[in-house]
């Protein structure tokens, strides 16, 4: 810890001794660490992807070929659907989040916040079983006369919009939420009170007041959902095939070098276009959630231009909302807060009521997956348990998790400091480098990684899987102990310094306690986020180390039976109990800063 970093006095900064305690130089580990193992590694895949006879001759080759262009436009397609749906479905539930409080408002917090943290391929997994010919939809159908007959529920197009969008919901609803909660409780009642209907008050004060809410999470769910690879697999019939899945089934061909790698440049550059288009509208903040750095003279950078957009959102609704308005303002108030109640209540059980199905299937004790269960038993808890497979992958992941925290805290926790601490021009595009991880697709990273692992003999190695996971668990660390920082009074160091302290007495005993809950939560998250991490293990894992996540998907393709149940229910548990842990933690670091 430095001088620097404290805001001490210490050595003056022309000097060179200067300069080797400014808190820059903190955030150098994660930037060696990212460079090599996530931006030069992008880099190589961007060669390869040109490598061939001329520059363009595998990219002519995806755009020519029918069967990607069309998967490509499908993904666009279903991209954008999935992200129309969750704003709709979103906004209603944000609203409804606000306007509670006490134990419903945390209990409807909790009911949106348990699933994002909960495996992707689990909350799939739980879509299986509850719209299986045995599942719960299918009974309540036949029975009540609806169907003759089980029907096919599974493997279409609408169930794999239903299975994205549950999963990627939570994003749209928190990233709602955030501008709702800032809004002025005062401007509703002033516009009632000069006459405004509740119509008109949602949309002369509301809706243009939480736009940019609505637009970050449409465009962070429309970004994951270009990505995404397990639920489309997992729910999706032939022709639902997704962008990505054709870079995991190209990587099973030796010859396919340079064309895979093209493959995943074309999801790449979409992303990030449409990742650049969002910044230069919301400010590139919108990925992390934070608010535009702070100039020099204390105001927001870009802080002029954000009152002509405003307005410029504001006329949009106006012109575009106002024969809308006319016609829903015959409606009585009731209909708003009926369709808030009704809306909200679908996505709080589309959220829950899957996770709730297949932990009471994990008990059942039927050899297959039905529900409801004919009888409870423990049989398929203990077939986990003695089963050898299930624990040595168990272990894996558990010990890779555990050295994957380590680093994503050392240098997440490093970088948060120097940025937070420096006074280095540009924190915003600094920041930008650092979490930029979480919005490269998965398939891509993974696909990049590959080359490297195998360079230096990584590929089924545990630290090699572990600082592949901590690509994506540094961002978390960073945005975390970032906030952590920015609640600490800068007035206790200071005295600290001044009573004859040194930089780094300072930090143990007065800047390490204060965020050390943020440090807590930031290693729970960023352990939690490798034990649950699948698409870079299919590509750098081994027959030798396979994860929790890959016996999953493993089962899940070839078999489902209620042992997948007893580990989706184990790890519902580890998230409810370390969100538990963390969530007065959050709340102090929330409240600090």
């Amino acid at each position: 810890m430095t001088a620097a970093a404290t805001g001490f006095p210490g050595p003056r900064r022309g000097s060179l001794r200067g300069r080797l305690a400014s808190p820059v130089l903190l955030l150098l580990p994660a930037g060696l660490f990212l460079g090599f193992i996530y931006l030069l590694p992008v880099i190589d895949l961007v060669r390869l992807s040109v490598s061939g006879p001329t520059w363009s001759t595998f990219f002519e080759r995806v755009f020519s070929v029918p069967l990607y262009w069309d998967s490509l436009v499908r993904t666009m397609q279903i991209s954008l659907t999935v992200a129309t749906l969750c704003l709709l479905l979103g906004y209603p539930t944000a609203l409804l989040i606000r306007r509670s409080s006490g134990i419903t408002q945390i209990l409807i917090t909790a009911a949106v916040i348990l699933p994002y943290f909960i495996a992707i391929l689990i909350r799939t997994y739980a879509w299986m079983v509850l719209l299986g010919r045995n599942g719960p939809v299918n009974k309540l159908l036949t029975g009540l006369g609806l169907l003759s007959e089980p029907a096919q529920l599974l493997f279409s197009r609408g169930t794999v919009l239903l299975g994205m969008t549950a999963v990627l919901l939570p994003i749209m609803v928190l990233s709602i939420y955030s501008s709702v909660s800032r809004l002025d409780a005062a401007l509703p009642r002033a516009a009632q009170a000069s006459g405004a209907g509740p119509i008109a008050t949602f949309w002369r004060i509301m809706l243009p007041l939480t736009l940019p809410g609505m637009g970050a999470g449409f465009l962070l769910v429309f970004v994951a959902a270009l990505g995404f690879f397990i639920t489309p697999t997992l729910l999706g019939g032939p022709g639902d095939q997704m962008f990505a899945m054709h870079i995991v089934q190209q990587a099973d061909f030796i010859n396919s070098e340079g064309f895979l790698q093209a493959l995943a440049v074309v999801l790449l550059v979409i992303t990030l276009l449409f990742v650049g288009v969002a910044g230069h509208f919301l400010g590139f903040e919108f990925i992390w959630g934070g608010s535009k750095a702070a100039s020099p003279s204390g105001k927001a950078a870009g802080a002029g231009a954000a009152t002509p957009r405003r307005s410029l959102l504001s006329g949009l609704a106006d012109r575009i909302g106002w024969p809308v308005l006319r016609l829903l303002g015959r409606l009585g108030p009731a209909w708003g807060r009926w369709t808030v109640l009704v809306l909200a209540g679908a996505v709080i059980a589309t959220l829950i009521v899957p996770i709730l199905v297949v932990m009471v299937i994990s008990f059942s004790s039927a050899s297959y997956l039905t529900f409801p269960p004919p009888g409870f038993s423990l049989r398929w808890y203990e077939k986990f348990f003695s089963d050898p497979n299930w624990m040595d992958a168990f272990r894996h992941s558990a010990v890779i998790a555990a050295a994957s925290a380590v680093i994503s805290v050392l240098l997440g926790a490093s970088a948060a400091m120097g940025i937070v601490r420096s006074e280095i021009r540009g924190k915003s595009v600094i920041m930008l480098l650092l979490v930029s991880p979480v919005i490269v697709p998965p398939v891509v990273l993974g696909l990049s990684l590959y080359s490297l692992f195998l360079r230096f003999d990584l590929v089924g190695s545990v630290w090699g899987l572990a600082s592949a996971h901590a690509i994506g668990g540094i961002p978390l660390v960073v945005i975390i102990v970032a906030a952590a920082l920015q609640g600490v009074d800068r007035r206790l160091e200071q005295a600290a310094a001044l009573h004859g302290a040194s930089p780094l007495t300072v930090f143990r005993t007065v800047t390490l306690p204060a965020i050390a809950p943020g440090l807590a939560a930031a290693g729970f998250f960023a352990f939690l986020h490798s034990f649950d991490e699948l698409v870079l293990s299919l590509f750098l894992s081994s027959a030798q180390l396979k994860t929790l996540p890959l016996m999953l998907w493993a089962d899940i393709n070839y078999q489902l039976n209620p042992v997948l149940a007893v580990v989706s229910s184990l790890e519902v548990l580890l998230v409810v109990i370390g969100l538990a842990l963390a969530g007065p933690v959050l709340a102090r670091t929330r409240a600090g800063a």
